[in-house]
């Protein structure tokens, strides 16, 4: 086992979280920003993109297979001189995308007919997520794709004999940004018109991105909770320089943090609060959360805001399943709230957790439970009566977002928390410990 897979957090009791900080950029955005800006017409600069290892590696995945990738700089400055929408070339090897299921799930879409043949590769986690959702659609469309027998990673796509995919009308199972992606991606390269109905709102980033590239699609809204996205394929896509804004799912630790710990008082610069991404923000706040935002814009086409945050009182809900889209990344940070909020939290319809970088919902069950919170797992979501948080060992099962989580508990909890397996927060947030320590959480890192 290397160093860094040995990686463990030591969380100790107590402190607040004040001051003015700004996490790191969005991992979405990131990875759509260096997908779209490969396949476009002309240079581009990306400003603020996450240094993480998720999205650094839909980078390189673009550089292996021929595109002219200059950064990130420090600042997370990126310049891309796009090859066009069929100017990729076969890498000279497998395409290795570590832990990032949304590299392997919107790649599968638009590297389906590429005219060469390419094969996508992961790490242990990564190999063990279900491909199918995804898979499934994009054969249907006539991509040649090979998994293994249990439906996941490595992935084997083939070129087709027929360069062009064919157009589909696809209802996803289930609420999922990343299936819709791929399929919207995919259908960039389809003869005809690709439409996707998903049955509650999900993260639109894909859409409003390929419409600041100038690429046209069509969204009809069917009631609250249904919508059809359409495209045309055979478009091209023309370069656009683009801010990344903070990544909601990051700053989510923080609102937490900043909302359990007495005398907290925090600000969280230029956050991405794109409404499909604001379940943590809704939620928070019915719980009693004193969540405020000021400064709003909007920003390459996606709204950013300031977040302020103080400490409040918070109180056990049932979470509305309308919300459950919108928050899927945050859950983790959100059972931190309720384990010290009053009275019971009751979350459903989220078994998509369940499949996530780890089972999310027995992760955070387990770990809880250690830590004296009454609580259990259901089938799709958690049962947590609030109550006071412990010391104790957790292991993160090698999931960032369990990892984060599980610091901010200690904010409020009877003696040190210690968290095993995080190397993997480098995956979508680099500089957490030290912008933790920052505002006041006493975390240190042991190997």
């Amino acid at each position: 086992m290397s160093v860094e897979q040995t990686i463990t957090f030591i969380a100790q009791p107590g402190g607040h979280l004040t001051g003015t900080i700004r996490v790191p950029g969005d991992k979405s955005i990131s990875h759509r920003s260096i997908m779209l800006g490969s396949l476009s017409e002309g240079t581009m600069t990306i400003s603020g993109f996450l240094q993480g290892e998720d999205s650094l590696a839909t980078l390189n995945a673009f550089k292996a297979m021929g595109v002219c990738i200059d950064g990130p700089d420090e600042q997370g400055n990126v310049t891309i001189q796009g090859v066009g929408m069929h100017g990729l070339k076969p890498p000279a090897e497998p395409l290795d995308l570590g832990n990032s299921g949304t590299s392997m799930r919107l790649l599968t879409g638009l590297l389906s007919c590429q005219g060469f043949d390419i094969t996508l590769t992961g790490d242990h986690s990564l190999s063990s997520r279900p491909m199918k959702r995804v898979t499934d659609p994009i054969t249907q469309m006539g991509a040649i794709i090979k998994a293994t027998a249990s439906g996941t990673a490595p992935l084997h796509i083939k070129s087709s004999p027929d360069s062009t995919l064919k157009a589909i009308d696809y209802s996803l199972p289930m609420a999922s940004a990343q299936v819709k992606s791929c399929i919207l991606l995919a259908g960039l390269y389809a003869r005809g018109r690709t439409c996707v109905t998903e049955p509650a709102p999900t993260r639109d980033h894909t859409e409003r991105m390929l419409q600041g590239f100038g690429y046209p699609l069509e969204i009809n809204r069917l009631d609250e909770q249904h919508s059809t996205i359409c495209l045309e394929g055979g478009g091209k896509l023309t370069a656009c320089d683009i801010d990344v804004p903070s990544d909601i799912s990051s700053a989510a630790f923080f609102m937490v943090g900043a909302s359990i710990a007495e005398d907290s008082k925090l600000t969280l610069k230029h956050v991405g609060i794109n409404p499909t991404r604001t379940g943590i923000i809704n939620i928070l706040k019915q719980m009693g959360a004193d969540i405020t935002l000021s400064n709003e814009q909007e920003v390459g086409g996606e709204p950013v805001a300031d977040i302020g945050i103080c400490s409040a009182h918070l109180k056990g809900i049932h979470i509305p399943e309308d919300q459950v889209p919108l928050a899927i990344d945050e859950f983790p940070a959100i059972a931190i709230a309720a384990a010290c909020a009053q009275g019971q939290t009751v979350l459903t319809g989220a078994e998509e957790l369940r499949v996530k970088e780890s089972d999310r919902i027995q992760a955070m069950v387990d770990g809880l439970q250690i830590l004296g919170i009454d609580c259990q797992g259901t089938t799709d979501g958690m049962i947590i009566n609030g109550g006071q948080i412990g010391a104790g060992t957790v292991d993160s099962l090698g999931d960032h977002r369990i990892a984060m989580s599980f610091a901010m508990a200690a904010l409020k909890a009877s003696g040190d928390i210690i968290i095993k397996d995080c190397a993997n927060v480098n995956t979508s947030f680099p500089n957490f410990i030290q912008l933790a320590q920052s505002c006041g959480l006493n975390v240190v890192v042991s190997k």
